[in-house]
């Protein structure tokens, strides 16, 4: 006869009886959703690269500046208490933190520029305040499913959140000139 205590990585002890290593199952212990989300939160993740246009780490005050990100699902094989888990993570939400204290959550990675597309078609952020710099940065927010050879898919309760460094943007006021064209 043995005592049982476990320790699991949160620090607390849970003490499970008595035990006879006779009578104990050979089967693997059952990976639960919240042993892959806690084992998700521990292992690096994709960090997203924050994409802005106009480039060059300049934008103009009461102009639509352009946001995006790039994020595919990937895949992803853990060992938990012995087992090899396989964990597939799909991008479900996008927050895009501005750097004037404010943001927006967009359920797509946003684009890059492209000619004759409409700008209702991309991510943007108007700033209103020249003569400042910003610090935008964009946090990608993971969904997961993950199963065993012995269990099927199943969904993870809870998701992971990894934000991208932050860029420097300056925005600035353009002073309108007149031209003479040629004829």
């Amino acid at each position: 006869m043995s005592h049982v205590y476990e320790h699991p990585a949160s620090g607390a002890t849970i003490d499970r009886g008595t035990v006879c290593p006779a009578e104990q199952s050979t089967a693997p212990p059952t990976i639960t959703s919240e042993m892959v989300l806690r084992a998700l939160r521990r292992i690096e993740l994709p960090i997203p690269k924050l994409g802005v246009q106009p480039p060059g780490g300049k934008t103009l005050v009461n102009l639509e500046t352009i946001f995006s990100t790039e994020a595919d699902a990937f895949t992803r094989t853990l060992t938990l208490v012995g087992q090899r888990v396989t964990v597939e993570l799909t991008p479900a939400s996008y927050t895009w933190h501005h750097g004037d204290d404010t943001s927006q959550t967009t359920d797509g990675p946003g684009r890059a520029y492209e000619r004759g597309l409409p700008m209702g078609r991309y991510i943007t952020h108007t700033y209103a305040r020249a003569d400042v710099t910003v610090r935008p940065t964009v946090t990608t927010t993971w969904t997961a499913r993950f199963r065993t050879p012995s269990q099927g898919w199943q969904a993870v309760d809870g998701t992971v959140s990894v934000t991208s460094a932050p860029s420097a943007i300056r925005v600035v006021e353009a002073t309108p000139l007149l031209v003479q064209t040629p004829r």
